[in-house]
């Protein structure tokens, strides 16, 4: 075999690029480095040697230069890529010499962390993998080697597509599906020895990550099957990462399909899913980070399972439903309840993911809702219902992100659940024992752990529980008003007992409201209440107060009561989202006001704002609210994969959601409560708002009027004149009261309009009938313009005819004028002529003229000026014909024929007339 290889030709052109681009990374402008120098020598040994043993030692040499050196990275890839791309292919028989050059490529591509130079410089390692990964025949030469029998040359190419895959994914998994049986060839690597098979299963996993093509493949060749027998062998949860890796795999396979969910349960079923899952009472020791993270990732694929799948695939929703059956055949929710509810030593990011795999397992599933509702927790003699022992978890961890899962599970609960609804909100009664603060909890039914919950404000200030247990009021309320209703009726005892009242709850709760309000306002920074207390109460009087309109006349009983939320919207010492949000509580006063009495109906409501507040302003508030909200929504199902990179900070979660919370404007606890669903909800609401509040301006109250003198008959008045007067009397109110009308709808109009100036262009209509109007009043306008188009039009051709008319009137004066000037003149003539005649006739002796002489005299003067004029046209042509002669004379000295010329003139002048009669005839 001919080893000699024109070295310096394979580093030609290539080489030059590569070097150009160290220079620029590392600086290196002039002389090249020793490294350079070194693995140009160590090539050229390898290349073109003869003797085995040097060429081993030149690689070896070579492979510890570059794991050691970025710039002979750069140099390396610059020349080395064609020679040892060229020993893969046709020194397969040297194994050593094979090795040394797949661990030399495994050296090229790992990046190498150095503390000098900037930290945006260009790796070597990446461009290195970017050149290797370009050609689809480098990465088939790798995947052949797979199947050589030496351990170290399947274990090196292994770490070598690893190293791909971290620098190259995309290219690297186009050029593998287009490589025959590429997949398959990888997958036969899982059940190779262990330490290749993990090589190979860490390989798969960043190879089927987004990847649906792969994931197909991968299923078909029976992953599954391999990943739980891993998964058996090395101990489920107890075992180390490689139990990591394989639930990371299983999770990329079925995170975006339903269809490889579906194939997973009958091909294997949940029997070794929820063997991860199982844990002893009482292990406390047993929780290692390595395990924690396990059973994070086991709990990531039943969160998954219970997703059934991404919003856009079809079947999604029965796909879920199929599985939260199945999984709860399995007795997951025994497991679940373990780890999120009685192991209180267990991490705390445990017991959230655990949590929000419950309420994801019984959200809309009438059995497992109902599971979760008879289920008990806890060791004999302290055994108390599963739901109690969540809402104690929610009134008691330190936690919000704990809160927040807790208080999450009461959401799937009630969620489309009135029955599960309607038990809990029965038992929510004062219980005896209601004041005493120190007694076991355990022994109360949950409505009254619920209530003093609420009231806690009151005895030790604890606005935190009161806040906690309104968001799971809210839950238990919303969209039920029998539970509205049964919860409303509920009296309370007032701070004051020796006065013998009570109060409704609504008012407890609007009491608790303005504590946390009094007490945000303190400069005391220890006694500043969490930023979302306020909203949390907020939300549940908004949820309360909708479609309930016994919740509105109860909360408007007490005037203090509007006062104070008109206080909330309007005063700017409170947050844009608390502000946004007393807008609605008042705005949903307005809209479900059923009430007739004075000072409490929706008129009422509408006038305080408006004097109080201002419409404009109030209408702000909720562009207000809608920018607070504006965050990005933290949907549970949208939280950070569970990889490698991340497992290490998901396990240590409490310390790192803090850190989030001090950096990040929105508070997690509002991030998560006010998620997209109730964003959406209050932007519905809105325009219900908008749409009433205009209606109110755009209407007179329906009280009764006062009935005015004018309307009574006067004494001694006919009943005609009494008819006539009072229908008068009515037309000209009925005109007021239009032109009324019209003025508050316009205002109305207007202060919507200037309210919402700040509102999504792109905000589309949220309801039919919304659509509708909508419509409507856009063919109207449309009408409304082409009117004033038309009128536009007949305006401007009036004005042109009255324009034509006028100039038309001018002239006729002027004509007028004239005439009568001429009429004058010919009047005055006429009375002249007469006198004439007059004094003609009178006198008899003035004579006649004498025409004949007169004749004869006109005639003579005539032929005088005739004869004048002909003499005058005489000496004209004897001067002109002695100007021809001279000029004759002189023509004739300079050699012309004059005779000849004078007839050319003559017949020159001749022409015209000609011409002319020519031009008759054709004419003619």
């Amino acid at each position: 075999m001919d080893r000699s290889i024109n070295f310096r030709g394979i580093a030609g052109s290539a080489g030059n690029i590569m070097q150009g681009m160290g220079k620029f990374v590392f600086g290196n402008e002039g002389i090249e480095s020793k490294e350079d120098s070194y693995v140009e020598r160590y090539l050229d040994r390898i290349s073109n040697g003869t003797i085995p043993d040097d060429r081993r030692s030149a690689m070896t040499e070579l492979q510890s230069l570059v794991a050691e050196s970025r710039s002979a990275q750069m140099s390396f890839g610059a020349m080395g890529f064609p020679i040892l791309l060229n020993i893969l292919k046709e020194d397969r028989e040297d194994v050593e010499l094979v090795r040394g050059a797949l661990e030399t490529f495994v050296s090229a591509l790992t990046p190498i962390e150095t503390s000098q130079g900037p930290k945006t410089e260009v790796q070597p390692a990446s461009v290195n993998s970017d050149l290797l990964s370009r050609e689809t025949e480098n990465i088939s030469l790798l995947l052949s080697l797979l199947s050589e029998e030496d351990f170290y040359v399947r274990y090196y190419t292994i770490q070598l597509l690893t190293a791909l895959l971290t620098n190259s994914l995309k290219r690297l998994q186009e050029a593998i599906l287009l490589i025959p049986r590429g997949i398959t060839v990888l997958m036969d690597m899982l059940m190779d020895r262990e330490v290749i098979r993990n090589e190979a299963l860490l390989l798969l996993t960043y190879l089927t990550r987004d990847a649906e093509e792969i994931q197909k493949i991968v299923v078909f060749e029976g992953v599954f099957e391999k990943i739980f027998s891993i998964i058996r062998e090395e101990g489920y949860s107890d075992g180390g990462v490689v139990v990591q890796d394989c639930l990371e795999l299983l999770n990329n396979l079925i995170r975006h399909s339903a269809s490889n969910q579906m194939l997973l349960k009958e091909t294997m079923g949940f029997d070794p899913l929820i063997s991860i899952l199982k844990i002893r009472r009482g292990s406390a020791f047993n929780f290692t980070q390595q395990k924690t993270v396990n059973l994070l990732g086991a709990l990531n694929t039943v969160e998954l399972l219970l997703m059934g799948g991404p919003s856009s695939e079809a079947g999604k929703d029965a796909n879920k439903n199929a599985n939260q059956t199945a999984l709860a055949q399995k007795n997951i929710l025994d497991h679940l309840l373990l780890l999120g509810v009685e192991s209180q030593w267990a991490p705390v990011a445990l017991r959230c993911m655990a949590l929000r795999c419950i309420g994801n397992l019984v959200l809309r599933n009438p059995q497992n809702l109902d599971s979760l509702a008879r289920k008990q927790v806890g060791e004999e003699p302290h055994v108390q219902p599963a739901l109690n022992a969540i809402f104690s978890i929610i009134l008691r961890t330190s936690i919000v992100q704990e809160f927040v899962a807790a208080d999450y599970v009461f959401k799937c609960f009630c969620e489309r659940n009135p029955s599960g609804q309607a038990l809990l909100a029965s038992t929510i009664a004062p219980h005896p024992n209601q004041g005493d603060t120190h007694g076991p909890a355990s022994d109360m039914p949950f409505g009254s752990v619920l209530l003093q919950a609420l009231v806690s404000s009151d005895v030790n200030g604890d606005m935190e529980a009161c806040c906690r247990a309104s968001s799971v009021l809210s839950h238990i309320i919303k969209d039920n008003l029998q539970s509205k209703d049964h919860v409303l009726q509920i009296q309370l005892e007032t701070p004051t007992p020796s006065l013998g009242r009570t109060e409704p709850v609504l008012h407890r709760i609007v009491t608790c409201l303005s504590i946390a309000a009094s007490t945000d306002g303190e400069n005391d920074q220890n006694n500043q209440p969490e930023p979302y207390i306020q909203p949390v109460i907020l939300r549940l009087l908004i949820i309360w107060l909708v479609d309930c309109s016994n919740a509105v006349n109860c909360l408007l009983e007490s005037a203090v009561h509007l006062n104070y939320i008109i206080e909330l919207a309007s005063s700017k010492r409170y947050t844009a989202c608390v502000r946004g949000l007393a807008a609605v509580v008042l705005g949903a006063c307005i809209l479900y006001n059923a009430s007739r009495e004075k000072g409490r109906d929706a008129f009422a409501v509408a006038d305080a704002i408006s004097q109080k507040i201002g419409l404009t302003t109030y209408f702000l508030r909720f562009d207000e609210l809608r920018k607070s909200l504006a965050h990005p929504l933290s949907e549970q199902h949208h939280r950070k994969e569970l990889s490698r990179s991340s497992a290490n900070s998901m396990s240590d979660f409490q310390e790192i959601e803090e850190d989030e919370t001090n950096k990040d404007d929105q508070h997690p606890v509002l991030s998560e409560i006010f998620d997209s669903q109730f964003v959406n909800f209050l932007s519905k609401l809105e325009a219900d708002i908008r749409e009433n509040i205009m209606d109110i301006f755009s209407r007179t109250k329906t009280a009764t009027a006062v009935l005015p003198n004018e309307l009574e008959q006067k004494n001694g008045e006919v009943d005609g004149e009494y008819i006539k007067r009072l229908k008068s009397f009515v037309e000209k109110q009925c005109n007021e009261m239009q032109d009324l009308l019209a003025r508050n709808a316009m205002l109305a109009e207007e202060l919507v309009r200037t309210g919402g100036a700040t509102t999504d262009t792109s905000h589309k209509p949220s309801s039919g009938r919304e659509r509708v109007q909508i419509e409507a009043l856009r063919q109207e306008l449309e009408g409304a313009k082409r009117q004033i188009e038309a009128l536009k039009a007949e305006k401007s051709q009036i004005e042109a005819e009255a324009n034509n008319q006028r100039n038309l009137s001018v002239k006729l004066e002027s004509d007028l004028k004239s005439l009568s000037e001429a009429y004058n003149s010919i009047e005055q003539a006429n009375y002249r002529l007469d006198a004439e005649v007059k004094t003609l006739r009178q006198g008899g002796s003035v004579p006649y003229p004498d025409v004949e002489a007169i004749k004869a005299q006109a005639k003579e003067e005539a032929e005088k000026d005739g004869e004048a004029e002909l003499n005058d046209l005489l000496v004209c042509l004897g001067q002109e014909q002695t100007k021809v002669e001279k000029l004759s004379t002189r023509l004739a000295e300079l050699g012309e024929d004059v005779d000849t010329l004078l007839q050319s003139i003559g017949d020159d002048t001749a022409i015209p007339d000609d011409d002319d009669e020519d031009e008759d005839e054709d004419e003619e």
